[in-house]
């Protein structure tokens, strides 16, 4: 095994031959891409996310290259040091360390106080290789002499080789720096040291100074690793390729960070290539293999090469010392592939390696939250994990964000308490990069993002976080709020970033901006490239998923089901695509009430509480509002307050017993968030229900008055005209919403009603006609044309032929 670079000098080599079984194992660290969960909107909540894991120092192959700090040894004066004393030194300088080691306990038996004895006695340990007495007797220098430089040295150097010497490593080495400010030589010790413990804001902060002061290559090196392992990949790779600048190759143990961030900035192919060679050098399945596959089986995945991933990583299970190398593929490849049964075999031997270490460290414990947190199974463990750590670092603003959301999502914190405390835990924001960055990644698993943090988001990226996802959650936002061509700029920003080149999620949203848009065989011919082209799984059943949902809205929902079967087909117990269908079989009446019913029901029993998926509250905003699941609707507004079909459920129920009290609760929404849209939308909705047309048109108005082209709002208030016969005003608005989605076919259909309620037939039948052109598989078109012409044909005396007999 390899261990992270220690001291140069006479004795260290030689015990690095013979006593193997001491080196401290490489310290890894690991983090996940981030790539985005989908828009719930999108139709999979499952999507998987970009968030980050911190990681930690645990008994792996390999290790971090880092610069020395060479040994002082103080040139003591001849007439103040005993001459024992003098006589163990000489021993120590000609290398002769055992007897150096007899020489200075018999000096410090006859002058116990003797500081150069004491200091001796620990140089001596620590080139003889024994790290443990080593450590203890530079502990008694510095209860002598807390300011002993060459003790604070090797403190801060033989804090690397355990993880329980960190902590006293980085305060030896801060001590140093109080001292000496521009000693980056400690400096750059401390920043591995600190990375070392998953504090990369803290870690980053060193060595933007170091690393601005002509540092060593080895500096280089270590700081490539820390940056790529805290997720800053663009950094990692220009430090890799400043490090091979030198003229130096990357060394092996650092070749997995190589090719980690060379997979997270597009590179995955040479990526692969490197540990391919790698591993094919490799001649047993020692600590440095584990790693090599744990990394290859990432870049197999981020390369749609599933069945080779899970391959390579065939030989890890089972054995206890690949545990944490295998728990960070699975759950990385689980993650992306939405698998959860991955991603649960991973959480799980995540759990056995915390279980099995004594006094884990924090980066180990962070890093195992961040994972549970990701299993609605698993968020109550993941948040006690949490308050452990914000117990011990109370300041530490990213942390506050995670334990926030989860607490949000767990319910245990209403969403206006969420916002309040959110707000109050990122203000200020931090001046540190670092610090900006960690939580700019605390807020990406957010999904989909509140609109009433739009300010945050926009606030880090106005700062320079270098955190391209923020821009996707920007457009998903805007896109929430239906500001559509900001949504597309919010895109494009992301798409112009090496990681958002070659992230086709922004289809995806890009393909519901056309939805909305009106343009349906647009952003049809989007989901279509996307499935076409042999996506990831997690994609596929994304795409396939809106895809269908253009389809209904063509009114082809017979395509839509098809679409959906496809995807249970592909996999049967995928429950969520089992809700998604159902709820078009029913809008679509394929299926009866009760039919639909049976399969919410299905869920309700054998899913857990808080797990979520759009697709539940579509189909509970979608069935008839029932009193039965008034706890139900107050569950999941609890979980997403701003739903509209669910909002409107609860309060339709509620309007059946105090139809006031209904009306006045809609208003308090309005009263707490005046430019909250949806409570608008909400308001005109049960107005409309119960026949108040006159607060549907203030509700409708207020809309219009924030947004003038909101197709969604004109088209409301054109149906409340149409209900109220009040045809010409009607029409108007509709004409408006044809301007500017001029291939909006619920408003053409609309058109075509109005002129059947106008009395005017033929009219009408010609738009249906030309609808039924367009739409050719649409049998409801097929079926009103046929209505339509009975009925002009029984006004002229006309019975049809299928009619006579």
């Amino acid at each position: 095994m390899n261990r992270c670079k220690p001291l140069a000098g006479e004795g260290l080599l030689a015990r690095d031959k013979r006593k193997d079984s001491i080196l401290v194992s490489r310290f890894v660290l690991q983090a996940a891409r981030l790539t985005p969960p989908a828009s719930t909107r999108l139709g999979s909540r499952n999507f998987r996310r970009a968030l980050s894991l911190l990681c930690l120092f645990f008994g792996l192959a390999g290790g971090l290259t880092v610069a020395p700090i060479d040994l002082v040894v103080p040139a003591a004066q001849a007439q103040s040091v005993p001459a024992a004393v003098r006589q163990a030194q000489s021993l120590l300088q000609r290398g002769l360390v055992n007897d150096a080691i007899r020489a200075f306990q018999q000096a410090l038996r006859s002058s116990p106080n003797s500081l150069d004895a004491k200091l001796g006695l620990a140089q001596a340990y620590q080139k003889a290789g024994q790290d443990a007495e080593a450590w203890t007797a530079y502990q008694r220098v510095l209860e002598q002499d807390p300011n002993n430089t060459p003790a604070l040295q090797a403190v801060g150097v033989l804090g690397g080789y355990r993880p329980e010497w960190q902590a006293r490593g980085i305060e030896a080495l801060t001590t140093l720096l109080n001292q000496n400010p521009n000693d980056n030589q400690s400096r750059a010790q401390r920043a591995l040291l600190l990375g070392y413990q998953g504090r990369y804001a803290e870690s980053l902060a060193d060595y933007q100074i170091v690393l601005q002061a002509n540092p060593s290559p080895d500096t280089i090196l270590g700081a490539a690793q820390i940056y790529t392992y805290s997720g800053d990949y663009e950094q990692g790779l220009a430090l890799f390729n400043r490090y091979q600048g030198t003229g130096k190759a990357i060394p092996n143990n650092a070749l997995t960070a190589y090719a980690q961030a060379l997979r997270e900035t597009g590179n995955v192919s040479q990526a692969i290539q490197i540990l391919e060679n790698q591993l094919r050098q490799s001649k047993k399945l020692d600590a440095a293999e584990i790693e090599i596959r744990s990394s290859l089986a990432q870049a197999y995945q981020a390369n749609q090469q599933l069945s080779q991933a899970l391959a390579v990583l065939e030989p890890l299970r089972g054995r206890p010392e690949a545990a944490l190398p295998l728990a960070r593929a699975l759950t990385t490849i689980g993650r992306r592939e939405s698998n959860t049964q991955l991603y649960q075999e991973g959480a799980a031997l995540y759990r056995q390696v915390l279980a099995s270490t004594s006094q884990p460290p924090q980066s180990l414990v962070r890093e195992v939250a961040d994972v549970l947190s990701e299993l609605p199974s698993e968020r109550a463990a993941a948040l006690s994990l949490y308050q452990q750590l914000t117990a011990v670092q109370p300041n530490d603003q990213s942390l506050l964000v995670k334990q926030l959301v989860l607490e949000n999502q767990l319910g245990r914190i209403s969403q206006s308490e969420f916002q309040q405390r959110f707000l109050a835990a990122v203000q200020p924001l931090p001046s540190d990069s670092a610090q900006l960055r960690s939580l700019a990644l605390a807020i990406l698993p957010l999904d989909p993002p509140d609109p009433a943090l739009l300010p945050v988001y926009q606030s880090l990226l106005d700062a320079g976080v270098d955190v391209p996802f923020l821009n996707f959650r920007v457009a998903q936002i805007l896109l929430e709020r239906n500001e559509l061509e900001a949504a597309k700029q919010a895109l494009a920003a992301y798409s112009a970033t090496s990681i958002g080149a070659s992230d086709l999620t922004t289809e995806l949203l890009l393909a519901e901006i056309d939805r909305r848009q009106g343009n349906l065989e647009a952003s049809a011919s989007r989901y279509e490239s996307l499935i076409n082209g042999n996506p990831s799984d997690t994609l596929l059943n994304s795409a396939l998923r809106g895809l269908a949902g253009i389809r209904l809205a063509q009114g082809r929902a017979d395509d839509a089901i098809a679409l959906y079967d496809e995807l249970i087909r592909r996999n049967p117990d995928d429950l969520v695509a089992t809700l998604g269908r159902a709820t078009i079989a029913y809008q679509a009446q394929r299926i009866s009430q009760e039919e639909a019913e049976a399969v919410l029901e299905r869920w309700l029993s054998t899913q857990p509480a808080t797990n979520t998926p759009q697709e539940l509250l579509n189909l509970v905003g979608t069935l008839p509002p029932s009193a039965e699941r008034e706890a139900l609707y107050e569950a999941l507004l609890a979980i997403e307050p701003e739903n509209i079909p669910v909002q409107l459920r609860r309060l339709q129920v509620l309007a059946t017993r105090d139809p006031e009290l209904a009306k006045a609760q809609v208003q308090e929404l309005i009263n707490r968030n005046p430019d909250n849209l949806g409570a608008y939308f909400v308001q005109g909705e049960l107005a409309q229900a119960l026949e108040d047309f006159e607060l549907a048109t203030l509700a409708y108005e207020a809309i219009l008055a924030r947004q003038p082209d909101n197709t969604d709002a004109l088209t409301a208030l054109a149906g409340v005209r149409f209900q109220q016969k009040q045809f010409a005003a009607a029409n108007e608005l509709y004409q408006r919403v044809l301007e500017l989605k001029p291939n909006d076919l619920v408003v053409r259909r609309a058109l075509a009603e109005l002129e059947v309620a106008q009395d005017q037939p033929f009219i009408a039948l010609e738009r249906f006609r030309q609808l039924q052109q367009e739409q050719s598989t649409n049998p409801e078109l097929v079926n009103r044309i046929e209505r339509l012409e009975v009925d002009i044909l029984k006004r002229r005396g006309f019975q049809p032929y299928w009619e006579r007999y």
